[in-house]
């Protein structure tokens, strides 16, 4: 069984929940500016959207050691990744991982709690419940907002910067314990229509392609 699944998923596995040793305990008060300001930002995902992104990997010595470009179609809950030899679709409740230079797909359902920063928009509606948001500072125009997990992961904070006038997310930073980084660049994001059918994978027109279910 061929296992050449290519970087861009394993920058996605990255950010999945995983045991770390410092857990953020106890209830900190709500910081309303921060909630006012994520709250804006998800109201931009009620339609339709489209947007490109680049995920940098940066390591312990802040090192640049891995970046790739994709582009995001988004209604809702689903989503469509496009990005070179590989795409990623979801329909709200299963995942294909479709790895074209290896010629094959990974099906997996969607976890509760796990953070897909391709889905920005889950992250931003259901933060309250895995992580305590702190408004940091204004800094160029962006509103700067730190989401610290309530329980143990293998990172220590979320970093958004959110566009102060139009509410749109700019970047998201994963900040990993051992000093090191992965950055999603955001920009292009604008109104979209896509059809419901972008959002599923029909593994009968792939014939070729190895399937793997993981579900």
């Amino acid at each position: 069984m061929k296992r050449n699944i290519v970087l861009l998923l394993l920058l996605v596995l990255m950010v999945f929940p995983i045991a770390a040793q410092i857990t953020h305990e106890g209830q900190d008060a709500v910081d309303k500016k921060a909630q006012d300001i994520l709250k804006r930002a998800a109201s931009l995902f009620d339609q339709s959207v489209s947007f490109s992104v680049k995920m940098t990997v940066f390591d312990g010595q802040h090192k640049q050691s891995f970046q790739q470009a994709a582009t995001v179609k988004y209604n809702r809950g689903k989503y469509h990744l496009l990005a070179k030899d590989q795409e990623i679709i979801c329909d709200g409740t299963t995942v294909w991982q479709w790895n074209k230079s290896a010629k094959e797909v990974s099906i997996s359902n969607v976890g509760k709690d796990e953070i897909d920063l391709f889905n920005p928009a889950n992250l931003l509606y259901n933060y309250q419940r895995s992580f305590r948001a702190k408004y940091i500072r204004s800094e160029n125009g962006e509103a700067i907002i730190d989401l610290q997990p309530r329980s143990a992961r293998n990172y220590h904070k979320i970093r958004l910067r959110i566009n102060e006038k139009d509410k749109v997310i700019r970047s998201i930073e994963v900040h990993r314990f051992d000093s090191g980084r992965e950055t999603y660049t955001i920009d292009r994001f604008s109104k979209a229509s896509t059809a419901d059918s972008q959002f599923r994978f029909d593994t009968s027109k792939h014939p070729d392609l190895e399937i793997i279910d993981l579900r």
